[in-house]
């Protein structure tokens, strides 16, 4: 018969039972959450029951110094754990430590102070140019009322056009189009103003929407409305994309933002320069904006091994 593996004393799982239902019902975390936490917390145990010798006690978690949190990421990075993994895992083990800290049990210094490993950063998954202008015309072919069509398609063009976030589209009044308006003035995060171009099909795509809303809302007031006229939400710009997605045939990570993402990565492929592109987005550091090089690099080589004969 199979004798179950003890991972720790009887104390620390009664505290990490007291932990679990914390996350559950105190701060609600989703199920999902949970589970990965209890499964990140017993990795921790398992392994400091054979890094100590026996099954950690209350008092061998008092007692833990940064040197052994190393060591578990280190066994864990052997293991295959990658970057996000394993980051996952740290913050997994410090909530428990400060939950033992709140008890008076453990100092959750150490693991607090400690660095999560480096993230990778991922890359902005833009559409390509066709598929970006695909989404803007039909946004204005999708069957429903003529004005939330002309609504969607002027929200989609000012995503692409001008490389808004949909928060910022989504604020913009009557007030900013005034007769002959040829840049727009956006307050992104922050409060931070930036002047951005307004392309004559994106002024188009505005115009026809005002004239066929039947909500005459003040001038001062966010002009996109929804259905029954009140202020329009990101959640339906969010659901028109995902309809657009399953009748154009386009990845999931065709989003509102995606349009943003092609308006940069597009720029720079058209020759724009980081600098100018910064001001455009509204990016408080250029280093925020050098993400999209890399988007346009790893374009260039996938091309280049689908076409290159010696690829």
């Amino acid at each position: 018969m199979n004798v179950p593996l003890v991972i720790a004393a009887p104390d620390v799982l009664a505290e990490k039972t007291s932990w679990l239902h914390q996350l559950a019902h105190e701060r609600r975390l989703a199920v999902k959450s949970v589970e990965a936490y209890e499964r990140d917390l017993r990795q921790f145990l398992c392994f400091l029951s054979h890094h100590l010798g026996g099954p950690p006690t209350l008092a061998d978690l008092a007692d833990l110094k940064p040197l052994d949190l190393r060591a578990f990421l280190a066994k864990r990075r052997r293991e295959g754990a990658g970057a996000r993994t394993l980051g996952r895992g740290l913050a997994g083990i410090r909530s428990f430590l400060r939950h033992l800290e709140r008890q008076g049990l453990a100092n959750a210094a150490g693991a607090v102070a400690m660095r999560a490993p480096r993230q990778p950063k991922s890359l902005p998954k833009p559409l390509s140019a066709r598929d970006a202008l695909k989404v803007v015309d039909a946004g204005e072919q999708m069957v429903g009322e003529p004005w939330i069509a002309a609504r969607n398609a002027a929200v989609l063009t000012l995503l692409y056009g001008c490389g808004l976030r949909i928060s910022e589209a989504l604020a913009l009044t009557r007030d900013d189009f005034p007769a002959g308006v040829e840049t727009l003035r956006i307050t992104g995060k922050g409060g931070k103003t930036r002047l951005v171009p307004l392309l004559p099909v994106a002024a188009e795509a505005v115009a026809h929407y005002l004239a066929l809303c039947p909500f005459q809302s003040d001038a001062a007031v966010p002009m996109f409305r929804g259905a029954r006229g009140g202020v329009l939400q990101p959640a339906i710009v969010q659901k028109q994309m995902r309809l657009l997605r399953g009748a154009l045939d386009l990845p999931e990570t065709a989003t509102p933002h995606a349009l943003r993402h092609s308006f940069a990565t597009h720029l720079l492929a058209g020759g724009g320069d980081l600098r100018t592109i910064q001001e455009l987005l509204g990016h408080a550091s250029l280093s925020t904006t050098q993400v999209y090089t890399g988007v346009d690099t790893a374009r260039l080589l996938e091309i280049y091994d689908r076409a290159h004969p010696r690829a």
